[in-house]
């Protein structure tokens, strides 16, 4: 994928982090081409009180014990270099993981969502999820109320085929010229996002990424790689680390630990020397 159609996340408003300290993952991650993009394994964890007021805990407060045992991944081109790293944590915590993020697309909104909306209820069927988690795309340019429409009818999808659907917010990015002109329907999405889940606290939640990520694409907390927008392997292992400790608070999913998968064949995935991570 060229350059100046890279897909990536979204300028995300500051939020005042609850309780949240940074924790060094108990493994050394042996890896030299994304020194310049992030801290390299450490990521964030919360406390009892972040777990509480997170925005992924169900309407109840209440933990499932029924899931995730199958996890359908969605989003774009920064979705698709954390696969990887998810697929690893997950496979190491007993779940079966399945990607569908798509460089150059991937997304829900608008006619560009066509090849998502085409390919999704097949996927459905044949891999059968009881969990789905959308990051939004850099795509998924409409109106708020396009946006909202369309979050709508993959809850609808999803929640129809039997599964969960966790809408996750993207890390910041770099605005090239290429996003400038969607700036305002990029930052408007997760908002159209959460407030979609709230209307469906029991079947849908809204995973706010930016307490791992931050707000500023060009800080080191962000972990994006030389071109501001993608995740090398550091960043996307902590992700993963970040998004099984979503699981665990929904769901009550026992994560494995980082050093039973970090260091896996996966860090030598065709995606990071594309975006020359290694």
């Amino acid at each position: 994928m060229d350059n100046e159609i890279n897909s990536g996340g979204r300028s995300l408003p500051a939020r005042r982090v609850f309780g949240y300290a940074l924790v060094a993952v108990a493994v050394a991650l042996s890896l030299t081409g994304c020194q310049d993009s992030g801290t390299g394994v450490e990521v964030s964890a919360g406390d009892s009180a972040a777990a509480d007021a997170s925005d992924g805990a169900r309407g109840s407060g209440e933990k499932r014990d029924d899931g995730p045992r199958r996890l359908l991944w969605m989003g774009d081109s920064i979705g698709e270099a954390q696969a990887p790293a998810l697929d690893a944590a997950m496979e190491a915590g007993g779940v079966a993981f399945e990607s569908v993020a798509a460089a150059g697309g991937g997304g829900v909104v608008g006619k560009i969502a066509a090849p998502t909306w085409d390919r999704l209820p097949k996927t459905l069927k044949t891999f059968a999820p009881d969990v789905v988690a959308y990051q939004v795309t850099t795509y998924d340019w409409g109106t708020p109320a396009e946006q909202r429409a369309a979050y709508e009818r993959l809850v609808k999808t999803v929640n129809e085929a039997g599964a969960d659907l966790l809408l996750v917010s993207a890390p910041p990015f770099k605005l090239d010229d290429f996003y400038q002109p969607h700036e305002k329907e990029i930052e408007s999405a997760p908002q159209s996002a959460k407030s979609v889940a709230a209307k469906h606290p029991d079947t849908a939640a809204f995973l706010d990424a930016s307490a791992l990520w931050g707000d500023d694409s060009g800080a080191e907390q962000a972990q994006r790689s030389k071109d501001g927008i993608h995740s090398c392997q550091q960043g996307s292992a902590a992700f993963a680390v970040w998004f099984g400790e979503q699981l665990e608070r929904r769901y009550g999913f026992d994560p494995a630990a980082a050093d039973a998968w970090a260091t896996g064949e996966w860090t030598g995935d065709k995606v990071y020397s594309r975006l020359g991570c290694a």
